[in-house]
């Protein structure tokens, strides 16, 4: 997005703001399709899940991976207009509930969705059972994340070994695995994470025929990279590769799904925020701004990114601090940001800040999220 357009946005709407542009995530999504032709995209609401942002991927055809009830009532409203001709008894094609441990009460109100849902052990069998009988089941395993900027594995996923007899348990407990689901972690630029998982989940089809269970889908999860800076592989390489083991591994009666989050909104996010401070510390020059960790640039904290600011103004530039506007001191954007000698009152902005930014923001020390405006809708 041009300068022009976000300074006469900060000036009109005021700061922070966080500016979403749907033309990005319309290009972003067309993009993926065109590299993944035989993937179904289900974008992973908890990326960013304001509800504009799902309505313009669900009336390009998109569905969605949710991890909450809000998640999935934020999809759900747009599903519920449709024609009631055209709805469904059951949302798979539109929604998988992928958080691998659900409460009970989730899997109450979820049941008579007849939902696709994620499961990576015994007890979470047993609790389907009981509140979600009419679930249909993704396995998900634990799989390589190395080089991801966010692993997952510790947290979720099954043994490759264990797999088929955790197919067999819901098996006995009346249920049906529909596939299989892996994620290799958040920001993945190391293609071998996927070829490895894909080859697991190879073995684990193969293993689960021969047991007589006939598995019809592969869920290959997100960790799609969002193009940062340069030292992001190609988006179009990566594809080539995934593609070329998933033709090979899987034939083409085998669904598809893929997770993708970032990827589709990281670059059409863009935060405008106002100098509100200015002081030398430790001689260096610091900049006080009216956003921070605690608001749009949560990322810092909880998705381990950097997100470098830009001025709208020209001039030397020198290593600058900046931070938000609260009292804690974790309230630090950056220590080493390229800068000019700026004043009070004066915009900075950063670029790819959609995804998990403004969606973990909170009213920590009284101070609101930034306003979201939505461009080209």
């Amino acid at each position: 997005m041009n300068q022009k357009t976000l300074l006469d946005l900060a000036k009109k709407h005021g700061t922070p703001l966080f500016v979403v542009d749907h033309a990005e995530l319309r290009k972003n999504y067309a993009l993926f399709r065109k590299h993944f032709p035989r993937v179904q995209i289900y974008y992973a609401v908890k990326v960013n899940s304001d509800p504009a942002i799902v309505k313009t991927f669900y009336e390009l055809g998109g569905s969605f991976d949710v991890a909450s009830m809000q998640e999935f009532h934020t999809v759900h409203e747009n599903i519920k207009k449709l024609p009631a001709k055209e709805r469904q008894d059951f949302i798979w094609d539109k929604v998988i509930y992928a958080n691998p441990i659900k409460p009970i009460e989730t899997l109450r109100e979820l049941d008579k969705y007849k939902p696709l849902v994620t499961y990576d052990n015994v007890e979470e069998v047993k609790k389907i059972a009981k509140h979600a009988p009419h679930a249909g089941l993704a396995l998900r395993l634990r799989v390589p994340n190395t080089g991801s900027m966010v692993e997952l594995s510790s947290k979720f996923g099954a043994l490759p070994g264990e797999a088929v007899d955790l197919i067999q348990c819901a098996h006995d407990h009346k249920l049906v695995v529909e596939g299989l689901s892996f994620h290799v972690g958040s920001q993945c630029t190391n293609p071998e994470n996927y070829i490895q998982a894909l080859h697991l989940c190879a073995g684990i089809f193969a293993e689960a025929k021969s047991r007589g269970f006939d598995l019809k889908l592969l869920d290959i999860g997100g960790g799609f990279p969002a193009a940062y800076d340069a030292s992001v592989p190609k988006f179009s390489a990566l594809a080539k590769k995934i593609n070329h083991e998933i033709d090979r591994l899987f034939p083409k009666s085998i669904e598809i799904l893929a997770e993708p989050g970032r990827f589709l909104v990281a670059s059409a996010g863009t935060a405008v925020c106002k100098i509100i401070g200015k002081a030398v510390r430790n001689e260096k020059l610091s900049y006080y701004v009216d956003d921070g960790v605690y608001h749009t640039y949560s990322g810092v904290i909880f998705d381990h990114c950097t997100y470098h600011l830009k001025s709208f103004k020209k001039g030397a530039t020198q290593i600058c601090a900046v931070f938000g506007p609260t009292c804690d001191a974790l309230d630090t954007i950056s220590l080493a940001e390229q800068l000019p000698d700026l004043e009070i009152g004066d915009y900075l902005y950063s670029e790819n800040i959609g995804a998990y930014s403004a969606a973990s923001s909170t009213h920590f020390n009284g101070f609101p999220p930034a306003k979201v405006i939505h461009v080209n809708q």
